[in-house]
């Protein structure tokens, strides 16, 4: 689905796909809807959902009638990081929005980068046996 809403171009065919929460797996039953958590190339996050003629995304298809519909809302990092927090497991959570913090010594940063310096920052964490913010730290500590 590609949509254009205020000015911004959201499209499920070339973004990340992060997350899916379906609570219902019966795709023939009227209420079933389906959330896709996504984020664009530059960081943005959106929720595509997708429903039947009795759930959240349906629209009025006729007087008294109602189809199922599908919908993009842009979500920002909050909005994206409390619907995650709402409805995956911590494993998931975890890796899309890091470790949280028990306090407010640390502060989550979003940041786009290239896929290659992304899997160069990746495996030196791993390569040092700390974790990526580990590594950031390390790596701001010395400027």
């Amino acid at each position: 689905m590609k949509r254009i809403i205020k000015n911004r171009v959201y499209d499920t065919t070339k973004a990340k796909r992060l997350a899916e929460y379906e609570p219902n797996p019966y795709h023939s039953d009227f209420h079933w809807y389906c959330e896709t958590l996504f984020q664009k190339r530059t960081g943005e996050y959106f929720l595509h959902g997708d429903s039947n003629a009795a759930s959240k995304y349906s629209k009025s298809c006729g007087q008294n009638e109602w189809c199922g519909d599908e919908k993009i809302i842009p979500l920002t990092y909050e909005e994206a990081r409390q619907w995650a927090e709402e409805r995956l497991d911590t494993d998931n959570y975890i890796g899309i929005f890091g470790e949280p913090a028990e306090d407010d010594s640390v502060t989550a940063l979003n940041l786009t980068l290239s896929s290659a310096s992304v899997a160069k920052f990746k495996a030196a964490a791993q390569q040092q046996q700390i974790s990526q913010r580990e590594l950031m730290e390390k790596l701001i500590g010395t400027l």
